[in-house]
């Protein structure tokens, strides 16, 4: 059967007229075969998954109720475009309160997204020409890079290692490709290694930026989920807002994944950018849905309760799995435990396992032990613990971790 004509009028960027002929398969998909598989070779049992990187519970029903009743207003139903002014205040309010970031103007240096991913995949159109560099963190959240690449843009990747407590080396970047950078994109508390920066760092990031004309943007989507004292908001740091945007969100922050909303502040020249590519991109979120997230933002003690979870349970799978041989350490912040992979498994008969990578490692506990995490090679090979497993309260958390310490005990790990 002869191709349609169609495949020869993909965009070089996606494929061209190889799209869709690649037997490449992404890991997060070869996870999901991994897991029904598992389930198949063992009907009814339970997969414990630490590799979903999502809140295990639905927004607090409060949040719920202030949408039902904003979704009831005739005078919410129509375009939101680029919002109105309930968000825009109760994001500012929310970095004066709770990040300590002062000054912020509500109308012109704040304004609302359909979640981050789609900031991140809006931005490139206001800064990238083609040949123009974006210096990305790896392991990380790839939006940003991939937009970029699309508008002919190049990527410097910038590899976040123990060593260098993961953050990014900005001294390591050579000449001609400093010269043609126009974007530093960071995260932080950092997914997928749960690393938390510093304001030396930050004051560092502000003053690279400034020394060499590049715009920053932070990704803050775990900003808010701290274990221990108040969230560091990139913002904060002197002269921030002379070079950069901050990303709020509330899938995290408030269990509110699906619904897709938060906010971008900063620069009020990058703001407006953003806003006039946005306004050509999307008619907005449902406003009722703005102004759930408003109360959100006007209430931490929602993002408190939720962080006090994900501190329990991160306590208790730390010492699961340094039990288990792992050098595992809490983070400061978010709901991510990132730990080396092992090399080797030997099971209590004497049996060995060896595993060339992360990968392999993560697809063994899968199929051998029902738990489901994610594998990172891009910066020597770790693995990726989510503490968003799902369990129903604190006694069933206790459950899921006693069953994680079961599932391991046969078998040490080298590495």
């Amino acid at each position: 059967m002869s191709e349609s004509y169609i495949q020869n009028l993909f965009a070089e960027r996606i494929g061209g007229r190889q799209y869709g002929k690649s037997t490449a398969i992404y890991k997060f998909e070869k996870i999901k075969r991994a897991k029904r598989a598992a389930l198949a070779a063992n009907p009814g049992a339970e997969i414990i998954d630490m590799g979903v990187g999502e809140p295990d519970e639905m927004a607090f029903p409060e949040v719920v109720d202030k949408l039902h009743e904003a979704a009831r207003k005739p005078e919410n139903r129509g375009y939101a475009d680029n919002g109105d002014a309930l968000l825009k205040q109760a994001g500012a309010r929310y970095l004066e309160r709770v990040c300590t970031v002062k000054g912020i103007n509500p109308d012109t240096e704040v304004l609302h997204s359909i979640g981050s991913k789609a900031a991140l995949s809006i931005l490139p159109a206001a800064l990238i020409n083609p040949g123009d560099y974006v210096l990305m963190t790896t392991p990380g959240y790839p939006v940003f890079g991939t937009h970029s690449k699309y508008y002919g843009g190049l990527v410097h990747n910038l590899p976040l290692t123990e060593a260098n407590n993961f953050l990014p080396d900005l001294d390591s970047i050579p000449k001609e490709i400093l010269s043609k950078a126009k974007v530093l994109v960071i995260n932080y508390p950092n997914n997928p290694t749960g690393a938390s920066a510093t304001p030396a760092f930050f004051a560092k990031v502000v003053d690279f930026a400034k020394h060499n004309n590049i715009v920053v943007i932070h990704d803050a989507a775990y900003a808010a989920l701290v274990f221990n004292g108040k969230p560091l908001s990139f913002l904060s740091i002197p002269g921030a807002k002379d070079v950069g945007i901050e990303l709020h969100s509330t899938s995290k922050t408030f269990n509110m994944t699906g619904w897709r909303c938060g906010f971008v502040a900063g620069n009020e020249l990058l703001v407006k950018a953003y806003g006039d590519v946005k306004d050509n991109t999307d008619s907005g979120q449902f406003l009722a849905i703005q102004h759930a997230s408003a109360y959100c933002f006007d209430h931490p003690e929602i993002t408190e309760q939720i962080a006090a979870k994900y501190s329990r349970r991160m306590d208790a799978l730390v010492q699961v799995l340094r039990d288990a041989g792992f050098n595992a350490r809490k983070p400061q912040g978010s709901f991510f435990l990132y730990v080396k992979a092992p090399k080797a498994a030997i099971k209590n008969n004497g049996a060995r396992i060896e595993f060339k990578n992360a990968e392999e490692i993560s697809q063994w506990l899968i199929t051998e032990k029902l738990i489901s995490t994610v594998p990172w090679d891009d910066a020597c090979s770790y693995l990726r613990f989510s503490v968003t497993f799902s369990a129903k309260d604190p006694t069933d958390e206790k459950r899921v971790v006693a069953e994680i310490a079961k599932r391991l005990s046969d078998v040490r790990f080298e590495f």
